[in-house]
């Protein structure tokens, strides 16, 4: 047993098993029979092979993964308290978010920092806000402390989202420009990627507004010759990516995002380093049958794993129809928790990542970044993201995107269970709605038309509420 198991045995070519494959066919067109064609534009091939293999992807994961806790903060003691409550039942990072000036940020973090409430763990810090003065004051108090603090500003980002700036395009970026020079935190900067995932673009599309949406920030800073040795700590970014059910798309589209990245920032001589913050997409939850959301997180919290993120905020089962609550959000940090404890997905315990050197997730991994880096050059060429934004080419692309995914829920290709397929009849969820879980609109003046994220069930689960006795 001391020899190799499978040295007796001849390699096989590529081309012998798609003569194999052919043969057994007897006749049937082999592209038509088994090459399955995504709508990410990807042909799925029967099977991979080294000899087809162009490039092999030399990953640049992170040794370890977080799990990480999403908390609201409407005010410090409560938010103090449930800090600590999350912390001792197991999360490893916190991913905090502001709503309000009116929240003393800095006692929570002197808290957690000076009085080491939890022994220099990642904080991600969200705003609904851009305040220079608010800001200023937080990167003032982490000037001496030794922390893992990071923060999701997000300019471009609102803009998408909200079809607005905070106050304007100059204030916004001057706003920016000024928190650079006085940084102390690890990041300044965040990129949401949800937003595009939520909406129904496709995974080279969200790769690639991901670049572009960043290389917005690359660009202010080369035209307003801000160098890297200029910008006090690391200039990293923080992308915050939804996770969906292609499980095996998924691994790679955060391996591709990597390497995309990796090459873009390389040309502005900015640092490489990233982080990743995923949590599963809310374009597939759905309302009836809602406990099978349970297994939709699970397997969208393990594709994040593989994909290497640095950190997996998980989804309560029932968020798009109850408030917050104990029970749902425990169960969403055990699933996690099982999966790093019991289900060898830590690399600690495993060793490494069961994904490396998979020739499927290799050549998905390429054809994905090859993909994406085409609409990011097409997107430069055409001046830019912000431009499409504005012009409206991003959302008629996404939109493009959606609708091709929409058509494939509504006739069934695209699978929710218990939903479109395995309906349990009996199922009765009008009086469980303790959130309003369809798309909300408010008619208001906009710059741009904002992105909005839709779920594919929403006009499914309306004819079934008001079928409800």
């Amino acid at each position: 047993m001391s020899e190799p198991l499978f040295q007796d045995f001849p390699k096989i070519s590529a081309k012998e098993w798609k003569q194999k494959i052919q043969s057994d066919l007897k006749g049937a067109d082999y592209n038509e029979t088994l090459i399955y064609k995504s709508n990410d534009g990807i042909d799925v091939k029967p099977f991979y092979h080294q000899d087809l293999l162009e490039k092999s992807v030399i990953s640049e994961n992170p040794a370890h993964w977080n799990i990480c806790e999403k908390i609201y903060v409407a005010s410090e003691k409560p938010s103090l308290e449930k800090i600590k409550e999350v912390l001792s039942r197991g999360a490893e990072s916190l991913w905090l978010v502001i709503d309000s000036e009116n929240i003393d940020l800095v006692s929570i973090l002197e808290e957690i920092v000076s009085n080491n409430l939890e022994k220099n763990i990642p904080i991600f810090v969200e705003f609904n806000f851009l305040s220079e003065k608010y800001l200023s004051k937080i990167n003032s108090f982490l000037s001496d402390k030794k922390h893992q603090v990071s923060f999701g500003i997000d300019i471009v980002g609102n803009l998408a989202r909200s079809g607005n700036w905070y106050k304007n395009l100059q204030s916004d970026h001057e706003i920016l420009e000024k928190l650079f020079t006085e940084n102390t935190t690890s990041s300044l900067l965040s990129v949401d990627v949800s937003l595009y995932q939520n909406a129904g673009a496709n995974i080279p599309q969200q790769i690639a507004y991901a670049i572009s949406h960043a290389n917005e920030y690359f660009n202010h800073f080369l035209h307003r010759n801000v160098t890297p040795s200029a910008v006090k700590g690391s200039f990293s970014i923080t992308f915050k990516n939804a996770i969906g059910s292609n499980y095996f798309f998924e691994i790679a589209k955060l391996k591709a995002l990597r390497l995309v990245f990796a090459a873009v920032a390389s040309e502005y001589d900015f640092s490489k380093e990233m982080k990743i913050l995923a949590f599963p997409t809310k374009r597939n939850k759905t309302l009836y049958d809602f406990n099978v959301n349970m297994l939709r997180t699970t397997t969208e919290c393990m594709a994040a794993v593989l994909g290497g993120a640095d950190s997996v905020c998980n989804a309560a089962y029932d968020e798009i129809y109850h408030k917050e609550n104990e029970f749902g959000t425990r169960i969403a940090r055990n699933q996690l928790l099982i999966l790093k404890n019991e289900s060898y997905f830590d690399p600690k315990t495993s060793g490494e990542n069961p994904a490396e050197g998979s020739y499927y997730l290799e050549t998905l991994t390429n054809q994905f970044a090859e993909k994406a880096l085409e609409i990011f050059k097409d997107i430069e060429k055409s001046g830019g993201f912000l431009t499409q934004l504005k012009n409206g080419t991003i959302q008629r692309k996404i939109k493009e995107s959606a609708e091709k995914e929409q058509a494939d829920f509504d006739n069934g290709n695209y699978i929710l269970v218990g939903t479109n397929k395995y309906e349990h009849a009996e199922d009765r969820m009008k009086s469980d709605l303790e959130l309003y879980p369809f798309l909300k609109q408010k008619p208001r003046k906009t710059l741009i038309q904002p992105v909005l994220g839709r779920r594919l069930a929403e006009e499914v689960e309306k004819k079934r509420l008001e079928k409800e006795a």
